[in-house]
């Protein structure tokens, strides 16, 4: 059975539930009207707000809300380069002996980088220079030899003829031409062996002097020198290294003359072409610079999808290689509305402008985008045309 003291306990428990849901509702109204400022009457809500006191707006300068039109860009992130990078290799295989220069060096044209170990190659020029002198002995005594050998060849020769001309007048026996004939074949051949020996002294000749170049060239290859005006960016040996062709021992870039290369969307392609001005910013300088599109890589990189675009620098001496850089790519452009950045009016996370409405001045909520230069684009809060104040500056 039920007694009355359980009847009237029911009751008791559900009015207090009731109680305890009525009171939430009313703690989170309150807090809501809290949050809206409710309960702060300065406090600024969405959409107007109180008038400020006369003397406040009025001591500001005024700006109009522009209706404009933004490009918007595609980033290309890239890297500033020299526009000509050479590195300076050994043609030789030799010890390094010196390096004249350090990285930040400026050289001229022919000015000397490096000096290697020649006493190797000076000994082997040496050897080179005697040999062909010997060759040109030889060949000395060749030429020497075939006059000799000329020499006696027409004696022969003319002896030949006289015999034979006895022998027909029957003055000359038959062993006398005989005779006259065998030396004259004798002195013939040894012409010819003195003309194979000269040809051959002289052969040796041309090579022992083409030896003695070939020397002389390997030993002006100990001095390296500078192949243009530059400045050393890179040193990669030290004295006492072993220099070989092939290996890098400096590296050298044309000053000057620099250009950003960036990767970009192979699908932003139709809007780069070459001979074309865009915009770069380099964000180490906080500058924004014009460059010109040079060369395009007629490759995609398979890992990225995307194409090196190389575009060169105006000459400025603050720009080093190395340095990081975006390149500005066109791509659309859209309506927007600017306003002074001197404008906006920052509470917490909330952004306000003053606007001036049927002669009164209005507080009014607003959204802000990017900067524009000296304005911010409003993404919402103001429709275009409006005049506000510019709080930033006081007249």
């Amino acid at each position: 059975m039920t007694t009355g003291s359980d009847a009237m306990r029911k009751p008791s428990k559900s009015r207090l539930r009731w109680a305890g849901f009525a009171g939430g509702i009313l703690v989170l109204i309150l807090l809501m009207l809290y949050m809206t400022g409710f309960f702060v009457p300065d406090k600024v809500g969405p959409g107007t707000g109180p008038v400020p006191a006369r003397g406040g707006a009025e001591s500001y300068p005024t700006a109009v809300a522009e209706r404009s039109t933004i490009t918007e860009f595609y980033e290309a992130v890239g890297t500033v380069r020299p526009l000509t990078e050479t590195r300076i290799e050994s043609l030789v295989h030799a010890r390094i002996r010196e390096i004249l220069v350090r990285p930040g060096d400026r050289v001229e044209q022919d000015e000397p980088l490096v000096l290697l170990d020649s006493r190797e190659i000076e000994a082997r020029l040496e050897q080179t220079r005697e040999a062909y002198g010997a060759a040109q002995a030889r060949a000395a005594g060749a030429r020497q030899e075939i006059l000799a050998a000329e020499a006696v060849l027409e004696q022969a020769q003319a002896h030949h003829r006289r015999i034979e001309a006895y022998a027909a007048a029957e003055a000359a026996t038959a062993q006398d031409l005989e005779q006259a004939l065998s030396s004259f074949q004798q002195a013939k051949a040894r012409r010819e062996q003195a003309g194979q020996a000269l040809a051959e002294a002289q052969a040796a000749a041309r090579q022992a002097e083409e030896a003695v170049r070939a020397a002389d060239v390997h030993l002006g290859y100990t001095r390296i020198l500078a192949p243009e005006d530059g400045q050393i960016v890179e040193r990669l040996a030290d004295p006492g290294d072993l220099a070989l062709p092939g290996k890098t021992l400096l590296t050298l870039q044309t000053p000057g003359r620099l250009r950003i290369e960036a990767y970009v969307r192979e699908g932003l392609l139709p809007w780069v072409r070459i001979g074309q001005e865009l915009a770069c910013v380099i964000p180490a300088l906080g500058r924004r610079l014009q460059v010109e599109i040079q060369e395009i890589v007629p490759a995609a990189d398979p890992s990225t999808r995307s194409i090196l675009v190389k575009a060169a620098l105006p000459s400025d001496p603050s720009l080093f290689p190395g340095m990081f850089g975006r390149l500005l790519v066109p791509v659309k452009e859209r309506p927007a509305i600017l306003i002074p950045c001197a404008a906006p009016r920052t509470v917490g996370q909330l952004h306000t402008v003053l606007i001036q409405k049927d002669g009164r001045w209005q507080e009014v909520l607003i959204k802000t985008g990017p900067i524009h230069g000296d304005r911010i684009e409003v993404l919402a809060g103001l429709e275009g045309g409006e005049v506000l104040a510019v709080r930033g500056e006081r007249q």
